[in-house]
C-alpha cells in the first residue's frame, strides 16, 4: 500500500514498522509533527517531555530496559540533549535507539542556523540524513538496526524540506520485535572515571567499525554519467542538484557520518572537478579536503540559508533562472499575534511603562515588533529568567526595578524553573510574569505538565504553577487575568518595585483554543470616536484605520474586548448593543 506522507510521518510510520515501543520528544518546528503521528499508534508509548534532556533521559532508560526507543527534537533541542547524548555514546544502548533532530536552514521559525552534524561527529555517533519521505521511512528502521549492530545510538538528521514535503511513502507491516533482556552491566552503563575511560576505547573502536561499514553501505550510492564533473551531496540537497542538472554524476551520502572515505575517494579520482554541494557548514569539505582530495564547496556556495536549485544552476553551470514572482512586488506581512491573543494586554502594559523585559521563546518574539515593541532580549528556551537576574546583578537593584522577565508555561517548565531558583538562591529580587495560556502555542498546541492533557489525550496530574513558585521560595505570586489591562498595569508596578523576588502569572487560554462559534464581537462608533489611535497601539490585526476611519473587521475580531479598555472616549461596543449595553 502506498500513502502521501510528509516526511515526519513517514520518520513515525518507520519507527512504528521498526518495532519502536517507546517515543518521547519535546515540540520544536520543524521537528512536531513526528511525536504527533506516532501517538496515534496505541501500542507505542509516547509522551511530550518536559524538555529535550528528559526526553532522551527517558530514552536511553527505555533502551537500556531493553525496547526499542525513539527521541525526537530540533535543532537547538539537541543543545539541551547534548549532555546525555554525549555519555550515552559511551555507554551504548542495548536495544536500539535512534535520536531524530530537525535543522531549520533558513531559520524559519528558529532562533538560529545550526549544523546538527556536528553534534554526530563531535560526540562519535552515527548519523543518517535522507532525501524523501521513502527514504526517511527506511533509514528509521535501518537507523535502528544499526544501533543494535554496534551498540551505539544514531542520530537521524531531517531538514524542514524533508520534514514538511509529503511524497509517496510504501506502508509495510509492523516487525513485533521482542523486548531484549535487561542485564545489569555496571561497566557499561554506569560512567565514572574508571569505567568511561574503557569505554572511550570502545567508541574509538566502534567509529573505525562504522567508517569501513559505510564504505559497503548501499544508501551511500553513486548515480554516473559520462560528465566530467561530479558532486558529493546529501539530504535536501540531493534533489536540488537532481533538479538543476539530472545528468551529472552523483555521489548522494545516506550516513553522514562517518564519511565512506574509500568511497568518496574512488569518486573524486574519476572526475576532473568535484563540488561539494552542502546546506549550512561545510562539514563534508573540510573532511574530504583534510584527506587531501581537490573538491570545490563553500567558495561558490554560501554557509547561510537554504540551497536550492537556481543557486546550483547558477553558481555550476553559470546559468540564471529567471524568478516566478517578483518577491519585490509582494507587501511585506510581519509576523503578529492573533486576535485575541491574551499576551497582547501584557505588552501593551509592559511598553506603556518602559519596563525592560527579557523575552523568551514562544509567541512572545512577537511582543518585539511594533506597535507593542516590548521585548528587548530573546537568547533561547528560558533564558528570560537568568537574563534578567543578570541585568539586576550587573547593574544594581534601582536598574532591577525596571525589568521583568516574560515566559510562556511550556517554557518555563521546559527551563525556565531553574532560572527562577537561582534568581532565590542568590538573592536576586526579580519579577517573572508567566504568560499561561493552557498550551505550548507557538508549536502548534501541544499539551504540556501544566494542562491536565497527555499527548493522547488522557487527563493526568495538572501542575500547579502557584504551588511549584511557591516551593522554589517565591512568596509573592499574584495571579491576573491578561484582559485586564488596568489590574495588570496596577500589579506589575507593585511587583516590580518589591524588594522580594515575584511572580506575576498571567493566565487566560491561547485565543486558538477558544473555538467559540457566534462569537459577538466590536464594533467604533465614529460619531465618539476621537481618532487618538489608542486603539491601534494594540497591534490587533482586526483593528484597522481606513481613510482616517478607525474600524474593527469582524471577520477577525474575537471579541476579547481588550480595545475597550483602552478607548478613553467609550467609542467601542459590542457589535449590534446599544450605548452602555457592554459596559
Amino acid at each position: 500500500m502506498k500513502q502521501l506522507l510528509l516526511g515526519n510521518q513517514a520518520i513515525a510510520r518507520g519507527a512504528y514498522e521498526a518495532g519502536v515501543k517507546v517515543c518521547t520528544a519535546y515540540p520544536g518546528t520543524p521537528s512536531t509533527e513526528i511525536t504527533e503521528a506516532i501517538s496515534k499508534y496505541d501500542d507505542v508509548y509516547c509522551e511530550w517531555s518536559p524538555n529535550e534532556k528528559v526526553a532522551l533521559e527517558v530514552g536511553i532508560g527505555a533502551a537500556i530496559a531493553g525496547a526499542r526507543a525513539m527521541v525526537c527534537m530540533k535543532h537547538v533541542g539537541l543543545n539541551v540533549a547534548a549532555d546525555p547524548l554525549f555519555t550515552v555514546s559511551y555507554t551504548g544502548v542495548n536495544a536500539g535507539l535512534v535520536i531524530v533532530v530537525a535543522d531549520d536552514p533558513g531559520m524559519h521559525s528558529s532562533q538560529n542556523e545550526q549544523d546538527s552534524r556536528y553534534y554526530a561527529r563531535s560526540a562519535h555517533v552515527p548519523m543518517l540524513e535522507p532525501a524523501s519521505s521513502q527514504e526517511a521511512k527506511e533509514y528509521v528502521k535501518m537507523a535502528f538496526d544499526i544501533s543494535e549492530k554496534f551498540d551505539t545510538p544514531v542520530l537521524l538528521r531531517l531538514t524542514t524540506r524533508i520534514s514538511h514535503s509529503q511524497g509517496i511513502v510504501d506502508i509495510g507491516d509492523k516487525n513485533n520485535i521482542e523486548l531484549k533482556e535487561y542485564k545489569k552491566d555496571a561497566q557499561k552503563y554506569v560512567m565514572m572515571p574508571a569505567m568511561a575511560k574503557k569505554r572511550h576505547v570502545v567508541v574509538e573502536e566502534r567509529m573505525n567499525k562504522l567508517q569501513s561499514f559505510a564504505d559497503q553501505l548501499d544508501i551511500n550510492t553513486i548515480e554516473s554519467t559520462d560528465n566530467k564533473v561530479g558532486i558529493i551531496t546529501s539530504g535536501i540537497a540531493y534533489q536540488y542538484v537532481k533538479e538543476a542538472m539530472d545528468d551529472i554524476s552523483v555521489l548522494k551520502l545516506g550516513m553522514v557520518h562517518p564519511l565512506p572515505k574509500k568511497l568518496i575517494n574512488d569518486f573524486v579520482q574519476k572526475f576532473e572537478k568535484v563540488y561539494i554541494i552542502e546546506e549550512l557548514e561545510p562539514l563534508f569539505e573540510e573532511q574530504i579536503k583534510s584527506w587531501g582530495l581537490d573538491v570545490i564547496g563553500k567558495e561558490l556556495f554560501s554557509r547561510q540559508g537554504e540551497m536550492s536549485s537556481e543557486i546550483i544552476k547558477e553558481k555550476i553551470i553559470g546559468e540564471k533562472s529567471q524568478a516566478l514572482i517578483d518577491k519585490g512586488q509582494l507587501p511585506a506581512r510581519p509576523p503578529v499575534m492573533c486576535p485575541g491573543c491574551p499576551h497582547r494586554g501584557i505588552f501593551y502594559v509592559l511598553n506603556k511603562l518602559k519596563l525592560i523585559v527579557t523575552g523568551d521563546i514562544g509567541c512572545y518574539t512577537l511582543g518585539t515588533l511594533p506597535p507593542l515593541q516590548a521585548i528587548d532580549t530573546c537568547i533561547c528556551m528560558g533564558a528570560s529568567v537568568g537574563t534578567a537576574l543578570g541585568m539586576e546583578k550587573a547593574r544594581g537593584r534601582d536598574f532591577g526595578k525596571k525589568v521583568v522577565a516574560v515566559i510562556g508555561d511550556s517554557t518555563f517548565i521546559h527551563s525556565g524553573i531553574t532560572g527562577l531558583i537561582d534568581v532565590v538562591y542568590n538573592k536576586g529580587n526579580s519579577t517573572v510574569i508567566i504568560l499561561d495560556n493552557s498550551t505550548t502555542g507557538m508549536t502548534g498546541h501541544q499539551d504540556n505538565p501544566a494542562t491536565g492533557k497527555t499527548i493522547k489525550d488522557e487527563a493526568t496530574y495538572k501542575l500547579d504553577l502557584e504551588k511549584l513558585v511557591n516551593a522554589i521560595g517565591v512568596e509573592r505570586v499574584r495571579v491576573i487575568d491578561p484582559f485586564n489591562i488596568h489590574q495588570a498595569e496596577k500589579i506589575i508596578k507593585e511587583e516590580v518595585n518589591s524588594d522580594q523576588p515575584s511572580v506575576i502569572i498571567s493566565r487566560r487560554p491561547c485565543a486558538l483554543l477558544e473555538k467559540r462559534k457566534n462569537v459577538q464581537g466590536y464594533t467604533i462608533d465614529n460619531e465618539k470616536c476621537k481618532r487618538c489611535k489608542a486603539c491601534l497601539k494594540l497591534g490587533c490585526p482586526a483593528i484597522a484605520n481606513k481613510n482616517g476611519r478607525m474600524v474593527i473587521d469582524p471577520a477577525l475580531c474575537n471579541g476579547c474586548g481588550l480595545c475597550v479598555s483602552v478607548c478613553k472616549f467609550d467609542a467601542i461596543t459590542k457589535a449590534g448593543e446599544t450605548d452602555g449595553q457592554n459596559k
